[in-house]
């Protein structure tokens, strides 16, 4: 038996990269995984299919998360297919790099939408499903919260609200057994940073980095297991930075 055998979790963003690696480890011990996306459909099917192969349950639903109904559209399917939740993985986000003097009211909306309003919908709409035993809320922030690099400012003060979502909200539903705790990757690997990130930056970010390479979207997989299943019970209101030592 796995870790998280007859769980339930909801991972969004789950159609490729970091979403999806965690989807498919809490499959892998043992969890029937709700994996949502926004518009990758493909990507979504294939985590789910990866997950079936594996031996688990895997349902691929589309919901906009920064959208109210496809919030409520969602969690209405999970209880219409589960009849509970156990694990709630806010991966979903979005971010776009520039100076401040580029940004505009539409971006701030677009990201803040996402990363900090979605999340807080799926846990109001989440909240119905857990049961008198509790469960786990990840969000997925950001490692570089701690280093505020220049051109982030829209996606970092988001990320930094969502790490405050994180703190209130373990206080908040700490008293009905439900932990809420924040992964923030490093540096990963991912589709996105593959695409904007030349030889160059890269090896700088090897260089600081204290064990020496980037990471994997499967180095979160690991930790989301943790912080879903009873090997973190006494454990809520963190914010884990996991980004191989760098800051």
């Amino acid at each position: 038996m796995g870790k998280l055998t007859g769980k339930v979790a909801v991972v969004t963003g789950a159609s490729k990269g970091i979403g999806a690696a965690i989807a498919r480890a809490l499959g892998a011990e043992g969890a029937s995984v709700v994996a949502s996306y926004g518009g990758d459909r493909e990507g979504a099917e294939r985590t789910a299919v990866a997950i079936e192969a594996s031996g688990g349950k895997a349902l691929a639903v589309q919901a906009d998360m920064s959208k109210e109904a496809d919030v409520k559209r969602l969690f209405a399917t999970i209880r219409e297919t589960f009849g509970r939740l156990d694990v709630l993985v806010n991966n979903a986000g979005i971010y776009r790099f520039g100076p401040i003097e580029g940004v505009t009211v539409d971006e701030y909306r677009a990201q803040f939408d996402t990363n900090v309003l979605g999340p807080m919908l799926a846990i109001r709409e989440a909240l119905p499903l857990f049961g008198p035993e509790g469960g786990s809320i990840i969000n997925v922030g950001t490692g570089a919260t701690e280093s505020t690099p220049p051109n982030s400012v829209v996606y970092i003060a988001s990320k930094m609200a969502l790490n405050g979502v994180t703190g209130v909200l373990a206080r908040e539903l700490g008293p009905r057994k439900i932990r809420v705790n924040s992964l923030n990757p490093g540096v990963t690997a991912t589709e996105g940073f593959k695409n904007m990130a030349d030889r160059d930056f890269t090896n700088s970010l090897v260089a600081t980095t204290p064990l020496g390479r980037i990471g994997k979207p499967e180095d979160l997989g690991g930790t989301a297991v943790f912080l879903a299943s009873d090997d973190s019970a006494w454990l809520t209101g963190e914010i884990l930075v996991v980004s191989g030592g760098l800051r």
